[in-house]
């Protein structure tokens, strides 16, 4: 039978390839998926370098750099120079990150046991231990080199020595072998108000001693009550920090007698030239402190529920402002 042929059909048929149509389709697919495998290629290099910036804590750093610029103002006596407070300010910040960087490497083992800090680069192994290794001495080496170009021998030898002390005294042994690791912890989170005082005078005053007994006797309070708050993550890890070891009403005892040290401290400075204003700030504030210390105490003595974090969060806002007032008291001189 012979097939019927529909010529008219064949002669409005498109001249050229058939599949010519979906060509658009293709190629738009191909510049979809281009884009997509771009934004993912940028997502990757964005949470790698959020990874880096994590390992250096940033939070802790900041209130380290709220101590260390008031100290400043006061050891010039009014404005330093700027180029040397920029320069304190990026030497301090790397040596910050330098440190929590190692101590990140160091406390890997551990810190994929907490729930506080499992979520942290190396635990997750975002970054690799030896890329932290790497990234946390360079940034040190480079902290130190700083330093020692645009300050002096004693502010650089200061910066290079609180990182030693935090990894290796601290991380390393103090903080895995003893309850009173927070106490002696100390000295390296106080020593920022030590380098700046020095990059600014060459040495060391009595002011800048009390200034860095402020910050040392405030850690204890300051850091038993987020222990308090993840005392499980720290028994989990085999850490012995104090409310670990010891009873909550040890702890509150010693947060209370640690509270009034640093208010003790904090007032031993207003006769050595400073203004009512601090005055004033120093005891309103170390009095706030007091309270929630005294709070805090109380009901581990009456064996009721904490809330440690009220006192975490004031002693917060208690050193922030007690060293705005600093730096605000050096213009009303």
């Amino acid at each position: 039978m012979t097939q019927l042929v529909d010529h008219s059909a064949i002669a409005k048929r498109p001249a050229g390839p058939t599949e010519s149509p979906v060509r658009p389709t293709t190629a738009a697919a191909l510049a979809r998926r281009q884009q997509q495998e771009a934004a993912e290629r940028r997502a990757g290099a964005a949470a790698v370098v959020k990874a880096y910036v994590s390992l250096t804590k940033p939070r802790i750093v900041e209130l380290l750099l709220v101590t260390t610029v008031p100290v400043m103002f006061l050891a010039a006596k009014g404005l330093p120079s700027l180029w040397l407070v920029l320069v304190v300010l990026v030497g301090g910040s790397l040596a910050a990150g330098a440190a929590n960087a190692l101590n990140c490497y160091i406390d890997r083992d551990i810190d994929q046991l907490m729930n506080r800090t499992k979520r942290r680069p190396l635990a997750t192994h975002t970054v690799s231990p030896r890329s932290a290794l790497i990234f946390g001495l360079t940034l040190a080496a480079v902290s130190t080199a700083l330093m020692a170009t645009f300050t002096n021998l004693l502010a650089t030898a200061l910066t290079a020595g609180a990182i030693v002390y935090y990894d290796l005294v601290y991380t390393l042994w103090l903080k895995r072998t003893t309850p009173q690791n927070t106490v002696w912890g100390g000295a390296c989170g106080a020593a920022p108000v030590l380098i700046g005082w020095a990059a600014v005078t060459g040495g060391l005053s009595w002011t800048a001693w009390i200034l860095f007994a402020v910050v040392f006797l405030w850690q204890p309070p300051h850091f038993y009550a987020l222990a308090i708050k993840f005392k499980a993550d720290y028994a989990r890890a085999g850490i012995p920090m104090l409310p670990v070891v010891r009873s909550l009403r040890r702890v509150g005892l010693e947060t209370v007698i640690y509270s009034w040290l640093t208010v003790g401290a904090s007032l031993a400075l207003w006769p050595l030239g400073m203004t009512p204003l601090y005055g004033v700030v120093a005891v309103v504030t170390g009095a706030l402190l007091l309270v929630e210390a005294h709070r805090l105490y109380g009901r581990a003595r009456r064996e009721e529920p904490l809330k440690p974090m009220r006192l975490f969060h004031w002693s917060v806002t208690y050193l922030t402002l007690l060293f705005a007032a600093v730096a605000i008291d050096v213009f009303l001189q």
